[in-house]
């Protein structure tokens, strides 16, 4: 019911309804929806969407990946809260992001097995030490597997317990590993602008290929193999460009 807002941010599928109903209540209102609403479009005043849901039109602001909450301000906040947590570890400090099973990809046993032998290959030719945080699609079967069969190299994982320290991991990391699954994850891991590293295991999308391929193009990810590689480039910063949009959106509506 009015007074109706000046600007609308909607996300999801579930809000589109919603969202076209007060736009049609409410015309001044400038209605975002984050993602793509998959129909109605062209009735949203703009689309913030990632480049692989391959969505065009004049009021789409294309993303690399996922809007996130990292920034170079949280990174140090968060490095310096846990630092003491991992300063006893050899460095280099590998991070990984550990995902799991959801309706693109399965994370069984094999994948487990082989991902486990590739970590150990790279903290083999590193010297280096894992910071693992996995997630709730890890499960507890899996995580145990991890567990034990990295029992004797220097890691830690998240217990679950305690704090996670997901964004001291980011913060904190020489480099990165994670898993395919996750859009949201590899897009945290970019925006560090440390080398990400992918691991791959079955499953898929052609939303996900076009996803790993623009990244990689970009060369900010590689295919994890059990090699830490080295390399910069610069993180994108999709929030901030987002952002302007808005601006320029609410300037012309000014008007």
């Amino acid at each position: 019911n009015a007074p109706w807002p000046d600007i609308l941010v909607s996300t999801g599928r579930q809000s589109v309804a919603p969202a076209l109903a007060i736009k049609k209540a409410s015309p001044k209102t400038i209605s975002i929806q984050l993602q793509n609403p998959n129909f109605a479009h062209r009735q949203f005043d703009l689309i913030i969407a990632p480049e692989h849901d391959r969505l065009f039109g004049n009021n789409v602001i294309p993303t690399i990946g996922a809007l996130h909450r990292v920034t170079s301000e949280r990174l140090k906040i968060e490095a310096k809260k846990f630092s003491d947590k991992f300063i006893n570890m050899p460095r280099p400090l590998i991070g990984v992001l550990l995902g799991g099973s959801n309706r693109y990809f399965k994370m069984n046993s094999s994948a487990i097995n082989k991902f486990s032998n590739l970590l150990r290959i790279a903290l083999e030719k590193t010297n280096g030490s894992l910071i693992i945080t996995p997630s709730r699609r890890t499960g507890e079967e899996n995580i145990r597997m991890l567990r034990e069969n990295l029992s004797d190299l220097p890691m830690y994982i998240w217990d679950g317990r305690e704090t996670n320290p997901y964004y001291g991991i980011l913060g904190l990391s020489d480099a990165l590993v994670v898993t395919c699954d996750s859009i949201n994850m590899i897009s945290e891991a970019c925006a560090t602008g440390k080398p990400v590293h992918i691991y791959h295991f079955k499953g898929g999308s052609k939303k996900f290929i076009r996803f790993h391929r623009k990244i990689s193009e970009k060369n900010m990810a590689r295919c994890f193999v059990g090699t830490i590689e080295n390399w910069q480039y610069s993180p994108p910063d999709d929030f901030t460009n987002a952002l302007n949009a808005i601006r320029k959106k609410m300037k012309k509506f000014d008007h």
